[in-house]
């Protein structure tokens, strides 16, 4: 009997497969029980709602892109660790891009009871940005340039928004380069405020 294969994880990862497909706006109950050839009613023994759904497939994407960031960037510091770390990212958004939006998604420290996922990213970025010399409140901000950077350049590229002829992985490589020269000279907060007049 179909139904009685159900778990929370087959339907998170069936979830995440239809976000990759149709989008992750488009992960319903009534799709997902639709691609089990069961009733709606049958999927909340295991997830609460959709938003639930949502989130465990944001959860899952996260450990798999953190997973991906950390074995490339293992034993890398500097240009190389930045690259690396990079290009992992944009390599899993464009593989996974239903699984890469929900990454996107806000979730609120009530709706997950283990917050690793989410500390490892930032762990994995800080580790990248302490090579460059930074420590906060730079870090934060780096950090927040890079997701920014990152983020804005693959949701673009998934949506067709750059038209320009030249190759996309070339204004890539020249991204992580200006990037690299821009961490290397980042301002210190303390120069910041000691060329204040």
């Amino acid at each position: 009997m179909v139904r009685a294969g159900l778990t929370p994880a087959r339907l998170t990862a069936a979830a995440a497969e239809l976000a990759d497909e149709q989008g992750i706006d488009k992960v319903t109950l009534s799709a997902l029980a639709r691609r089990f050839g069961v009733k709606d009613a049958s999927l909340y023994a295991h997830v609460r709602n959709v938003r639930d759904l949502h989130v465990r497939v944001a959860m899952a994407a996260s450990a798999e892109l953190n997973d991906r960031i950390a074995a490339a960037v293992a034993g890398r510091a500097g240009k190389d660790a930045l690259t690396a770390f990079a290009d992992a990212y944009r390599d899993y958004a464009l593989a996974h891009p239903g699984r890469y939006a929900a990454t996107q998604l806000r979730i609120t420290p009530e709706e997950i009871t283990d917050t690793a996922e989410l500390l490892r990213s930032i762990d994995l970025t800080y580790g990248m940005l302490r090579a460059y010399g930074l420590t906060e409140p730079d870090l934060t901000d780096a950090g927040r340039l890079l997701r920014s950077a990152f983020h804005g350049f693959i949701h673009l590229e998934l949506g067709g928004g750059f038209q320009h002829t030249r190759r996309l992985d070339d204004s890539w490589a020249r991204s992580l380069e200006a990037l690299h020269v821009l961490l290397e000279n980042w301002p210190s907060t303390a120069q910041e405020r000691s060329a204040r007049p």
